[in-house]
């Protein structure tokens, strides 16, 4: 690939500014295509703008200088050209999808208004308009009812907190963060969720919210029971935004389907971040989306023969409150042991903390860490490592070393 190929990235999120920045750096010209009005910002620390521990202004991303601010309406493959609504056709060569993805909404029945819009004081959470509508919502007392007890869900119910508001979380599973954490880990969380002044509700399914001339007043239950709400946060998780990429007629099964070269079934389209599926597994986390943008970098601007092989990534979440200390958890790989796994935990009821890795054929595969979090650097790394373990019993001092991140 030469100096003068022409890349367009459709997206301006973590990932799209990621790609954007590196290729310039490389000496490759880039347009990147941003629909929303703010600058491109990290979405991973909205929860903490709606908490009120900083401002919009803090988590935003060093834009590239040749950043359009349009929204795409469609891909024409054979002439290589994109179509913004306002009618604007930019050229390509290369064309990479950073679209992310969109949030996931239940399927109640007087969710929308005819017109298709949320009723006021029903809120998504997944872009800043979203984040800077219910800061303008939530005022202290305010009753806010959280639908989702996932990550999303976990993090803006701990930030409504914060600023004040009653707020009950409702989750359908039998624990919060079920598909990262343990039970005991996700007991954890409940405590200081709670600690905190939420009310958390498991095993609980919302059936319906109700409106009165346009507005949120309560939540119904399956079991008929009622939630008074004057804001409602639908925290049900997110899907590829994959709509651009389907009109193109490019394969997709759960996200955009990328190859090592992150390449689409078109060779000149390219797909990253939480719209792209690699091997298999949408990522929807930051560290893969992150990767795959430097990975894609050396390869549009032709430095390498790069290759994408995947990302070991793990979760992290940390809970702050006014009166209370940092609660921070991690989570990685299997935290599930399978039959005949090795597992080592540690619990320490007075300092909140709990420790636990599983260890399958000497090797460490997965791990929950909650509290202090002094060890999550060296158990990061010994998993990422997928090295067997010595035979000198290093695994307690992995446990205990707090100097290890």
């Amino acid at each position: 690939m030469t100096s003068n190929t022409r890349v367009v990235v459709i997206g301006a999120g973590l990932a799209g500014v990621r790609l954007a920045r590196r290729l310039g750096e490389l000496g490759t010209p880039v347009t990147l295509i941003g629909e929303e009005e703010h600058r491109p910002y990290n979405r991973v620390l909205l929860a903490e703008v709606l908490a009120g521990r900083y401002s919009p202004e803090v988590i935003e991303l060093p834009a590239p200088a040749a950043l359009v601010r349009a929204r795409v309406a469609g891909i024409d493959r054979e002439a290589r050209a994109v179509t913004c609504e306002d009618g604007t056709r930019i050229a390509y060569d290369r064309l990479v999808l950073a679209t992310g993805s969109n949030p996931v909404l239940p399927p109640l029945r007087s969710l929308f208004t005819a017109d298709r819009v949320l009723p006021a004081g029903v809120h998504a959470f997944r872009t800043m308009d979203d984040c800077l509508g219910l800061s303008k919502a939530v005022r202290p007392g305010a009753k806010a009812v959280v639908i989702g007890g996932g990550l999303l869900g976990v993090s803006a119910a701990r930030a409504l907190a914060q600023r004040g508001a009653a707020v009950v979380l409702a989750q359908q599973s039998e624990r919060l963060m079920e598909r990262q954490l343990d039970p005991d880990a996700s007991t954890l969380v409940r405590r200081h969720l709670e600690a905190l002044g939420v009310e958390v509700h498991t095993d609980l399914r919302v059936r319906d919210v109700r409106c009165v001339n346009g507005a949120v007043r309560s939540v119904e239950m399956a079991d008929g029971y009622a939630l008074d709400a004057e804001i409602v946060v639908l925290a049900c998780g997110v899907h590829p935004r994959a709509g651009l990429a389907w009109q193109a007629g490019l394969e997709i099964r759960k996200g955009i389907v990328v190859d090592d070269e992150l390449r689409t079934s078109d060779p000149y389209v390219h797909a990253i971040g939480d719209c792209a599926q690699h091997a298999g597994t949408v990522y929807g986390l930051a560290t893969p989306a992150l990767e795959q943008a430097d990975v894609l970098a050396e390869l549009l601007a032709g430095r390498t023969n790069a290759r994408y092989t995947g990302t070991r990534s793990l979760t992290r979440l940390t809970l702050t409150g006014q009166h209370h200390s940092p609660f921070d958890l991690a989570a990685f790989g299997e935290t599930e042991p399978r039959p005949g796994d090795d597992v080592v935990r540690l619990t320490d009821a007075t300092r909140g903390t709990y420790r636990k890795v599983v260890v399958r054929d000497d090797r460490l595969v997965g791990g929950v860490l909650v509290g202090e979090l002094g060890t999550v650097g060296a158990l990061a790394r010994a998993w990422e490592g997928a090295e067997p373990l010595p035979d000198d019993g290093p695994l307690l001092h992995l446990l205990t070393n707090d100097g290890g991140s």
